[in-house]
């Protein structure tokens, strides 16, 4: 079971956008970062355990060409092995900055000369995989970013062109160096996902077709994969068959976003039925098959969802955003 804790207030309302919560959490300060987008802004939070906000920045997009000042389309902490960059993504680039978001080490600027003129340009979907950065964009490519151990100087090394729809999300895992697994989905707009081996050349292992929804949101733990859909539904796939495990009809509407805490194997998913559900992944000793359990379920009366992260990588707590709701909802186990 969980209990609501003290909220953490914003400056104002997240974005209707999914996957709208980023969070980092830094035992060694016992702090916890939290980063939510809205508008042409992203607000950077910091927070004590019992909730106390501590510190707030306002970072803004960077404007490049154009007369009206950019949206922001996700904000997002990478952990790479040796250092934390904060990733921003908006309708004119990419912008990445040093964790605390002081310093912007590197901006990207999207070309939109193969975009109609009815087409919108953004960048969607980060994550970090060893040493690369991912981050996708409205043509349904994926950046593959060279990141150093210190300083600016990233290098765009890769674009992956498997997807013809706008990326959704990114997910990765730690490859813990294995030959031939995988360690990265990317999905898209179609549903279709793309499962990668991660290296100094991407390998394209598998892809997963869609089923006529978007998949908002994909998790990797264990060689699984959990992707959400625009119908409600919760699938997850073997990554390096794209064989599919279950099939979960989650909620009544759209999911909006999904989590994974990986020390335990739990999945949080949130939808725009206003519930929040936390299921429990286990493989199954005999037959290798995930199984699925429910655990907890919470609703947030006439809420918009539209970011949930859980709070550790054991699960213990979970924290959401919801559209014209001008505070961060926290939960934790009892």
């Amino acid at each position: 079971m969980f209990r609501r804790e003290r909220s953490i207030p914003l400056r104002g309302s997240a974005a209707a956008l999914c996957n709208n919560l980023s969070v980092l959490q830094l035992p060694s300060c016992n702090l916890t970062h939290f980063g939510v987008v809205h508008g042409p802004s992203a607000q950077l939070l910091s927070a004590a355990p019992e909730g106390v906000p501590l510190a707030q920045r306002q970072l803004h997009a960077k404007e490049g060409a154009g007369v009206s000042p950019p949206l922001i389309t996700q904000i997002h902490w990478c952990v790479l092995p040796f250092r934390v960059l904060l990733v921003l993504t908006s309708q004119r680039g990419i912008q990445m900055y040093e964790s605390d978001g002081s310093v912007m080490v590197y901006w990207h600027a999207l070309d939109a000369g193969d975009a109609s003129l009815v087409q919108a340009v953004f960048a969607r979907g980060i994550a970090a995989s060893g040493h690369y950065v991912c981050v996708g964009t409205w043509a349904g490519r994926v950046l593959v970013f060279d990141i150093p151990t210190k300083g600016p100087n990233i290098v765009l090394s890769e674009e992956l062109a498997r997807h013809q729809t706008p990326i959704t999300d990114i997910a990765t895992e730690p490859a813990q160096g294995q030959d031939c697994v995988a360690d990265t989905v990317t999905a898209d707009d179609s549903g279709l996902l793309c499962v990668w081996r991660s290296g100094p050349k991407f390998k394209l292992l598998t892809q997963i077709p869609g089923f006529g929804v978007p998949c908002s949101s994909v998790q990797l733990w264990q060689g699984t994969i959990a992707a959400g859909y625009g119908n409600g539904q919760v699938r997850l796939y073997e990554a390096s068959t794209g064989t599919i495990h279950v099939q979960i009809n989650a909620h009544a509407r759209a999911i909006c976003a999904l989590d994974l805490a990986p020390e335990v194997g739990k999945l949080l998913s949130a939808a725009e039925d206003t519930f929040i559900h936390i299921w429990k992944l286990s493989r199954s000793p005999e037959g290798g098959y995930i199984e699925v359990e429910h655990c907890h379920g919470e609703c947030m009366p006439d809420t918009q969802l539209c970011g949930a992260r859980f709070c550790d990588p054991s699960g213990s707590s979970f924290a959401v955003t919801g559209y014209d709701l001008a505070e961060i909802l926290r939960f934790s186990s009892m």
